[in-house]
């Protein structure tokens, strides 16, 4: 028995192809398949995101999202991607879809401008330091670290951030000292305030625990930096840049309270089908 499910790449946080972040997108019409298959798929697409949706109805979406190595409990550049899509792909009518998480909540995706506002939650963060192993393993020392959902490593300037050739395989086994999570196991944003033109925050996100090297545009930790650089500049709107090599994004951030608003564009690559065989 063969299967087609809907499929579109898209390139999250970008105004043109080949920059920002790739992230698949498929639409499942009849609820989501076992949590094995879905793994086996996201193996298979190999970038950085899968975003599975199912329809919750008017305008409300089901959204889980894998890496080819595991579930994660938030991505931004996968929402966004499954925002376009269903916003541009598949019909809809709406001005903004509704995704509902398994771990994080409602998630928004709207129309703004030439590309979209996304609204997630902010989440809790708290200084701690970094360990010589850690020191070692991004091959620089941070000037201030914070914990959180991931290891966050501020730097003296954007030329040390764009500098750092970490040790991946070091950097996955490590985290915030005495934490019990396990998301942030591997998963490491380093950044510097400033950078090129009207970019004021610079970064980099090596996350080899979630079985990525180095992340293109990584929505989810723009939400632990907005809320740090908040907190550094008093200022609650930032205009961030990631810089991965070949690619780079831009990604607007704004503190409103207890949210975070996302601001980004996308652009679908490709559209065809996935062929499951039974």
């Amino acid at each position: 028995m063969q299967t087609d499910i809907p499929f579109f790449q898209v390139d999250a946080f970008a105004s043109a192809a080949f920059e920002g972040n790739q992230a698949c997108v498929m639409p499942l019409d009849d609820g989501f398949l076992d949590d094995e298959t879905l793994q086996k798929i996201a193996a298979e697409n190999n970038v950085a995101e899968t975003a599975f949706i199912v329809s919750a109805g008017e305008g409300t979406w089901e959204l889980r999202w894998f890496t080819p190595a595991v579930e994660v409990p938030l991505c931004g550049h996968a929402t966004l991607a499954a925002g376009h899509v269903l916003l541009n792909e598949v019909g809809a009518d709406d001005e903004k879809i509704i995704f509902r998480t398994r771990q994080s909540g409602d998630l928004v995706v709207a129309r703004q401008g030439a590309g979209y506002a996304m609204d997630f939650p902010a989440p809790a963060v708290f200084e701690t330091e970094a360990t010589p192993d850690i020191i070692a393993a991004l091959g620089d020392e941070p000037i201030r670290c914070w914990g959180g959902p991931f290891f966050a490593a501020q730097f003296k300037s954007v030329a040390d951030v764009k500098r750092l050739s970490p040790d991946v395989r070091a950097l996955a086994k490590l985290g915030v000292s005495g934490h019990e999570g396990t998301w942030d196991r591997g998963n490491f944003g380093c950044f510097a305030l400033g950078g090129e033109g009207d970019v004021e925050v610079t970064s980099r996100f090596f996350a080899p625990g979630s079985g990525i090297d180095e992340d293109p545009a990584t929505g989810s930790w723009h939400c632990m930096l907005a809320v740090i650089a908040s907190q550094l500049t008093g200022q609650p709107a930032h205009r961030c840049y990631q810089a991965f090599p070949s690619r780079g994004a831009r990604i607007g951030v704004e503190v409103k309270g207890t949210r975070i608003e996302l601001l980004g564009e996308a652009i679908t690559v490709i559209r065809g089908a996935f062929t499951l065989s039974a």
